[in-house]
């Protein structure tokens, strides 16, 4: 699924474009205990009630692609019989009406979901009326020809609310407030079958997670059984690995700088697409080229790839490139940079030490005070 797909999905999640038939629930003790299950159709709740689940399903929705929602793929075998997809198209099937299939799910998801305190599972059943697109990207309501037809789940944490005092109204005083348990925004959740082409996907899962470097193997294997993607995470540290493994004792910084600012540039040409950029082997193999990395440091690159990352993984390049800060750090020292103004950084060698060099054109702040950066020379009395 791209941006577009997911927005596409998001935006049902109001009053005007609901598509949900039915809601089930399970809270979930830290003692992995149910204490509570429901059931009911979406349309009977309350209104305020539902604002606030539609709160919960677009936030399980959102976060970028590849860090936070990332779209997953159900091996050959958990797509035959007994397999992971199996159970779960029977579950869409059932529309959430089927007690003994609800339960198996709820026992998989507290099985495998790694946390020691309160949560709240909430699994949702959606029909989505697709509309046609006409060549100008408008949509035609009326020229609709397949029925998208969905499950969410969101595992959400639940916590005491903060102890403090509250004003009574009615007794007309301070006193202590009553702390109750709040459904926090979900952790973990996933969208099935995908929305992939704006059309039903049932060979695909989109996963979300609150923390890019959470993304809970066991859940993912167990309940979902979809090939697990490498973690945003991961993905930095394997590209910063295959760079120190390229360039080896030569690495310097201005290459280093070289590469970073290439990817930079690749994303900002990209920004407006709807697929995150991937970048493969031979991708990455360009920029090293293009950054300035020597002939003698690329005969190995292939062989550093494919034992960072894999012969054929990909990386997206939003995950490996920093395009918020850019740092220099020593032992003793950390110089934080404007990425847009790395090439301000010169490294020299001055009085025989490798030197970082800074060029100052206005003023410095130290500790939030101006200061100049050379002292001037007293006048002779």
């Amino acid at each position: 699924m791209n941006k577009k797909e997911v927005l596409e999905i998001r935006k049902q999640f109001t009053p005007a474009n609901c598509a949900i038939t039915r809601i089930c629930g399970c809270y979930v003790d830290h003692e992995k205990t149910k204490r509570l299950e429901s059931k009911e159709a979406f349309l009977s709740l309350p209104e305020e009630e539902a604002f606030k689940y539609f709160d919960i399903f677009k936030k399980t929705l959102s976060g970028s692609l590849g860090k936070n929602l990332l779209n997953m793929e159900f091996p050959l075998e958990q797509e035959m019989p007994g397999g992971t997809q199996e159970f779960l198209l029977k579950l869409k099937n059932s529309k959430l009406e089927d007690d003994m299939l609800l339960e198996e799910f709820y026992d998989k998801i507290i099985e495998n979901y790694e946390y020691e305190e309160n949560y709240y599972i909430i699994l949702i059943h959606a029909m989505y009326d697709i509309p046609g697109k006409g060549t100008d990207e408008l949509e035609m309501y009326d020229a609709s020809d397949e029925v998208f037809e969905y499950l969410i789940c969101s595992i959400c944490p639940v916590s005491l609310s903060k102890a403090g005092l509250c004003y009574n109204a009615e007794d007309n005083r301070i006193e202590d407030r009553i702390r109750d348990w709040i459904v926090d925004k979900p952790d973990k959740g996933f969208l099935f079958p995908a929305f992939t082409d704006r059309s039903t996907d049932i060979h695909g899962v989109l996963y979300y997670t609150k923390k890019s470097q959470d993304l809970q193997p066991e859940l993912i294997n167990q309940v979902l059984g979809a090939k697990m993607p490498m973690s945003a995470d991961s993905q930095k540290e394997t590209f910063q690995m295959i760079i120190e493994d390229t360039l080896g004792e030569d690495g310097d910084y201005e290459t280093v700088r070289n590469i970073h600012e290439t990817l930079n540039e690749i994303i900002e040409e990209h920004k407006d697409e709807p697929e995150p950029v991937s970048l493969d082997k031979t991708d990455v193999k360009k920029i090293f080229e293009n950054s300035g990395v020597s002939a003698e440091q690329m005969e190995i690159f292939e062989q550093t790839f494919e034992a960072a990352a894999g012969e054929k993984s990909t990386l997206i390049a939003e995950n490996i490139a920093e395009t918020r800060k850019f740092n220099i750090e020593t032992p003793d020292v950390v110089i934080k940079v404007n990425p847009d103004r790395a090439d301000l950084i010169e490294t020299r060698i001055i009085d025989g030490r490798q030197c970082i060099v800074i060029p100052v054109d206005d003023h410095i702040e130290l500790n939030g005070i101006n200061v100049r950066t050379i002292k001037r020379p007293q006048a002779d009395k």
